[in-house]
Protein backbone atom coordinates (compact mmCIF):
# COMPACT_ATOMS: atom_id res chain seq x y z
CA UNK A 1 0.00 0.00 0.00
CA UNK A 2 1.09 3.44 -0.82
CA UNK A 3 1.78 6.03 1.54
CA UNK A 4 -0.69 7.90 -0.16
CA UNK A 5 -3.92 6.19 0.32
CA UNK A 6 -5.61 4.05 2.36
CA UNK A 7 -8.56 1.94 0.21
CA UNK A 8 -11.56 2.07 2.15
CA UNK A 9 -13.87 -1.38 1.80
CA UNK A 10 -16.78 -0.70 0.08
CA UNK A 11 -16.07 2.51 -2.05
CA UNK A 12 -15.28 2.25 -5.58
CA UNK A 13 -11.89 2.55 -7.14
CA UNK A 14 -13.26 6.10 -8.94
CA UNK A 15 -15.07 7.20 -6.05
CA UNK A 16 -11.62 6.57 -3.75
CA UNK A 17 -9.68 8.67 -6.55
CA UNK A 18 -12.15 11.79 -6.21
CA UNK A 19 -11.24 11.98 -2.37
CA UNK A 20 -7.63 11.79 -2.88
CA UNK A 21 -8.42 14.57 -5.32
CA UNK A 22 -10.52 16.06 -2.66
CA UNK A 23 -7.06 15.48 -0.23
CA UNK A 24 -4.76 16.56 -2.47
CA UNK A 25 -6.26 19.62 -3.11
CA UNK A 26 -6.28 20.51 0.52
CA UNK A 27 -2.98 19.37 0.64
CA UNK A 28 -1.87 21.47 -2.09
CA UNK A 29 0.37 18.78 -3.42
CA UNK A 30 0.48 19.36 -7.13
CA UNK A 31 2.62 16.18 -8.46
CA UNK A 32 -0.10 13.99 -6.66
CA UNK A 33 -3.34 15.85 -7.69
CA UNK A 34 -2.12 16.31 -11.66
CA UNK A 35 -1.49 12.04 -11.60
CA UNK A 36 -5.19 11.39 -9.50
CA UNK A 37 -6.61 13.94 -11.98
CA UNK A 38 -4.78 12.00 -15.02
CA UNK A 39 -6.28 8.78 -13.91
CA UNK A 40 -9.98 10.21 -13.35
CA UNK A 41 -9.71 11.39 -17.07
CA UNK A 42 -9.16 8.16 -17.91
CA UNK A 43 -11.71 6.21 -15.98
CA UNK A 44 -14.04 8.76 -17.25
CA UNK A 45 -12.57 8.71 -20.96
CA UNK A 46 -13.52 4.60 -20.31
CA UNK A 47 -16.82 4.98 -18.51
CA UNK A 48 -18.27 7.23 -21.80
CA UNK A 49 -16.70 4.54 -24.24
CA UNK A 50 -19.05 1.93 -22.07
CA UNK A 51 -21.61 4.30 -21.92
CA UNK A 52 -22.40 3.03 -18.73
CA UNK A 53 -20.41 3.09 -15.15
CA UNK A 54 -17.31 1.07 -14.48
CA UNK A 55 -17.07 -1.49 -11.85
CA UNK A 56 -13.84 -2.09 -10.06
CA UNK A 57 -12.69 -4.88 -12.62
CA UNK A 58 -13.22 -2.48 -15.46
CA UNK A 59 -11.68 0.45 -13.36
CA UNK A 60 -8.64 -2.32 -12.79
CA UNK A 61 -8.03 -2.91 -16.31
CA UNK A 62 -8.01 0.91 -17.27
CA UNK A 63 -5.08 1.25 -14.07
CA UNK A 64 -3.33 -1.52 -15.32
CA UNK A 65 -3.36 -0.45 -18.86
CA UNK A 66 -1.79 3.20 -17.35
CA UNK A 67 0.90 1.42 -15.48
CA UNK A 68 1.98 -0.32 -18.54
CA UNK A 69 2.20 3.02 -20.41
CA UNK A 70 4.11 4.00 -17.82
CA UNK A 71 6.87 1.51 -17.95
CA UNK A 72 7.09 1.91 -21.39
CA UNK A 73 7.81 5.84 -20.87
CA UNK A 74 10.12 5.40 -18.12
CA UNK A 75 11.78 2.94 -20.27
CA UNK A 76 12.01 5.71 -23.07
CA UNK A 77 13.17 8.61 -20.51
CA UNK A 78 15.86 6.59 -19.31
CA UNK A 79 17.18 5.88 -23.13
CA UNK A 80 16.93 9.24 -23.43
CA UNK A 81 18.88 10.42 -20.29
CA UNK A 82 15.55 12.02 -19.23
CA UNK A 83 16.15 10.62 -15.18
CA UNK A 84 13.90 13.46 -14.22
CA UNK A 85 10.96 12.27 -16.38
CA UNK A 86 11.62 8.72 -15.89
CA UNK A 87 11.17 9.46 -12.21
CA UNK A 88 7.88 11.41 -12.14
CA UNK A 89 6.70 8.61 -14.37
CA UNK A 90 7.67 5.87 -11.54
CA UNK A 91 6.16 7.87 -8.76
CA UNK A 92 2.75 7.88 -11.12
CA UNK A 93 3.39 4.38 -11.19
CA UNK A 94 3.07 4.15 -7.43
CA UNK A 95 0.48 6.21 -6.83
CA UNK A 96 -1.94 4.11 -9.33
CA UNK A 97 -0.59 0.94 -8.25
CA UNK A 98 -1.57 1.83 -4.28
CA UNK A 99 -5.51 1.19 -6.34
CA UNK A 100 -5.11 -2.08 -7.25
CA UNK A 101 -4.52 -5.37 -5.52
CA UNK A 102 -1.65 -6.54 -4.66
CA UNK A 103 0.86 -7.50 -7.48
CA UNK A 104 2.18 -11.27 -7.80
CA UNK A 105 5.65 -11.54 -6.86
CA UNK A 106 8.14 -13.71 -9.01
CA UNK A 107 7.87 -16.76 -7.12
CA UNK A 108 4.03 -16.72 -7.32
CA UNK A 109 4.11 -16.51 -11.39
CA UNK A 110 6.51 -19.50 -11.31
CA UNK A 111 4.44 -21.42 -9.17
CA UNK A 112 1.28 -20.55 -11.13
CA UNK A 113 3.21 -21.26 -14.73
CA UNK A 114 4.29 -24.29 -13.30
CA UNK A 115 1.12 -25.47 -12.29
CA UNK A 116 -0.44 -24.55 -15.41
CA UNK A 117 2.33 -26.64 -17.44
CA UNK A 118 2.13 -30.16 -15.33
CA UNK A 119 -2.24 -29.50 -15.88
CA UNK A 120 -1.15 -29.48 -19.40
CA UNK A 121 0.94 -32.38 -19.25
CA UNK A 122 3.87 -31.42 -21.45
CA UNK A 123 3.34 -28.79 -24.06
CA UNK A 124 5.61 -27.40 -26.10
CA UNK A 125 7.23 -24.15 -26.97
CA UNK A 126 4.19 -23.93 -30.04
CA UNK A 127 1.59 -24.68 -27.17
CA UNK A 128 3.06 -20.79 -25.19
CA UNK A 129 -0.16 -19.36 -26.31
CA UNK A 130 -2.44 -21.86 -24.74
CA UNK A 131 -0.15 -21.93 -21.60
CA UNK A 132 -0.01 -18.28 -21.40
CA UNK A 133 -4.05 -17.72 -21.86
CA UNK A 134 -4.44 -20.27 -19.35
CA UNK A 135 -1.76 -19.09 -16.82
CA UNK A 136 -3.05 -15.13 -17.05
CA UNK A 137 -6.81 -17.03 -16.67
CA UNK A 138 -5.83 -18.47 -13.02
CA UNK A 139 -4.27 -15.37 -12.05
CA UNK A 140 -7.42 -13.30 -13.04
CA UNK A 141 -9.57 -15.62 -11.44
CA UNK A 142 -7.93 -15.80 -8.53
CA UNK A 143 -7.86 -11.59 -8.19
CA UNK A 144 -4.32 -11.05 -8.46
CA UNK A 145 -2.36 -8.63 -10.82
CA UNK A 146 0.34 -10.02 -12.80
CA UNK A 147 2.21 -8.25 -15.74
CA UNK A 148 1.52 -9.94 -18.95
CA UNK A 149 5.43 -9.56 -19.92
CA UNK A 150 6.76 -11.41 -16.66
CA UNK A 151 4.62 -14.24 -17.08
CA UNK A 152 5.37 -14.67 -20.90
CA UNK A 153 8.89 -14.69 -20.04
CA UNK A 154 8.71 -17.23 -16.95
CA UNK A 155 6.36 -19.18 -19.66
CA UNK A 156 9.06 -19.06 -22.47
CA UNK A 157 12.09 -20.27 -19.67
CA UNK A 158 9.92 -22.94 -18.55
CA UNK A 159 9.03 -24.68 -22.16
CA UNK A 160 12.65 -24.27 -23.46
CA UNK A 161 13.82 -26.35 -20.15
CA UNK A 162 14.46 -30.04 -21.43
CA UNK A 163 12.07 -32.55 -20.25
Amino acid sequence: MCLWTAIIPGMSISEQIQKDITQAMKARDEQRLSALRMVKTALKHREVEKMSPLDDKESQQVLSTLIKQRKDSVEQFRKGGREEMAEKEEAEIALIESYLPQAAGQEEILAGVRAVISEMGSPAMKDMGTVMKNVMARFQGAGVRVDGKTVSEVVKGELSKPK
